[in-house]
């Protein structure tokens, strides 16, 4: 099955799933979003042993895409956002619900709420060459993705505060110090590294894994709440003067 920005193949036990729109970053939009949901769906009534996340390009993801914000007449962006952050929290939840691990591949930079696909993974291997960054305050949006609270329950509260108020890119090392990802490879060694950990967990117990997967997961609950406030200050922001400002001078200097 392939979706036009989401890539769906299944070998057996293992199901990847490939962000494809590396023309744009893999940039989040809805279309690509709604690939997600409809894989992840497919994942819940047929679930493999195992799910792999990667994407194409030199980019994971760059977050939701600044461009199409723009681009969008300013009467309409709340419709907009509500569109993408609604669908991204959807996601999100939506993984940590799916009934088997997920394992993200990260080969590249990760930018503001594409964040969240990292975050509603269970296991993260990250190449020598990813970085992680939010953006919100240069550009002028409010967090999303899981940003305010499952960063800080991967990383610390204190520590995903100050990264998200100083722009701190943090790199693949520094990733994998802080706990964010569980592995680091260099970038020729990520699809060994991949293929090695699954192998590894097709060979567990499978209701084992699945009890071992609700009982540490984040709350869905607690989640869906924290997405919500979330998605109700990045709406109630991207309306904003200072919004529509940081875009255009983001826009301007972006390659």
């Amino acid at each position: 099955m392939t979706n036009q920005y989401v890539h769906f193949q299944r070998n057996g036990d293992i199901v990847h799933l490939t962000l494809a729109r590396p023309e744009r970053h893999n940039a989040l939009v809805p279309e690509l979003l709604d690939g997600l949901l409809d894989a992840l769906k497919q994942c819940h009534h047929t679930p493999p042993r195992v799910i792999v996340l990667a994407a194409e390009g030199r980019s994971f993801s760059s977050g939701g895409d600044v461009r199409a914000f723009f681009d969008t007449p300013r009467k309409d962006r709340a419709a907009y956002a509500r569109q993408v952050v609604g669908k991204l929290n959807e996601v999100i939840l939506a993984m940590l619900n799916t009934p088997a691990p997920i394992v993200s591949a990260i080969q590249g930079l990760v930018t503001g709420g594409s964040l969240g696909l990292v975050l509603g993974s269970d296991i993260v291997i990250a190449s020598t060459k990813a970085s992680f960054a939010p953006w919100y305050t240069v550009v002028g949006f409010s967090p999303d993705g899981g940003w305010s609270n499952l960063m800080g329950q991967r990383i610390g509260a204190s520590r995903a505060l100050e990264i998200q108020l100083t722009n701190r890119t943090l790199t693949a090392h520094q990733a994998y110090e802080y706990g964010l990802a569980h592995y680091l490879v260099e970038p020729e060694a990520l699809e060994d590294q991949v293929q090695t950990l699954c192998q590894n967990l097709c060979a567990k117990q499978p209701e084992s894994v699945l009890s071992t997967l609700r009982l540490n997961r984040p709350a869905p609950s607690e989640t869906a709440a924290a997405l919500k406030l979330e998605y109700d200050a990045f709406v109630a922001q991207i309306q904003t003067e200072e919004a529509h400002t940081g875009m255009a001078r983001f826009l301007k200097q972006a390659p």
